[in-house]
């Protein structure tokens, strides 16, 4: 089995749906598939673009989920937000590897996702820049994401932006409050993630 590595410089133009833009970007010249931020900026204005999210669970040794994990971060103006493992797929990426990715980039590289060879979304996510449209919004774009339960087995210790992950029973993921705190929509998103595993009450 394949022993996978953490990459070294996580991309600003890989980051997830409503996340801050990097203040230090890499020279667009360093990978063809990466877009300078111009070129980025202009795709966004024209192309839905697309991306996979993750929201970590926990499960007891019967494989029943135990633990669902929200991510913990600050704003640039302060605010405390909690959001999901998220990022665009690459040219060339497959579905499989750009989730693989971007968990391990989330998440840290101990969490050890386990990911079946051929993983399945419950369900597309569709992030309008126009609030109202959907459940979901993001103002810089139109994005189509798919969204997946991934169980983690390791030890999680957030990167980039993310202050903590929190490990929240399914009965809290699934209250008014954590919703509040979510960015974006994504209380939707995991209350859709919870009646998919059969624990919404």
């Amino acid at each position: 089995m394949a022993v996978r590595t953490p990459d070294p410089d996580p991309e600003p133009e890989d980051e997830g749906l409503g996340a801050f833009p990097d203040a230090n970007p890499p020279a667009p010249g360093a990978n063809p598939g990466w877009l300078s931020e111009f070129e980025l900026a202009e795709a966004r204005r024209r192309l839905p673009m697309l991306y996979v999210e993750a929201i970590p669970v926990r499960t007891d040794g019967s494989g029943q989920v135990t633990e669902i994990g929200i991510l913990l971060r600050s704003t640039p103006l302060g605010e405390m937000t909690r959001t999901i493992v998220s990022g665009r797929v690459r040219f060339g990426e497959t579905i499989r590897d750009a989730l693989f990715r971007h968990v391990e980039n989330d998440l840290g590289p101990m969490a050890f996702p386990l990911l079946p060879p051929q993983p399945l979304p419950f369900t597309v996510a569709e992030y309008f820049p126009i609030p109202g449209v959907s459940a979901f919004h993001d103002d810089r774009q139109h994005a189509v994401s798919l969204a997946f339960v991934v169980p983690v087995t390791g030890t999680c210790e957030p990167r980039q932006d993310a202050l903590e992950v929190t490990w929240f029973s399914p009965e809290a993921a699934a209250s008014d409050a954590v919703a509040a705190e979510m960015e974006s929509g994504r209380g939707t998103l995991v209350r859709q993630a919870l009646a998919y595993l059969g624990l919404l009450r």
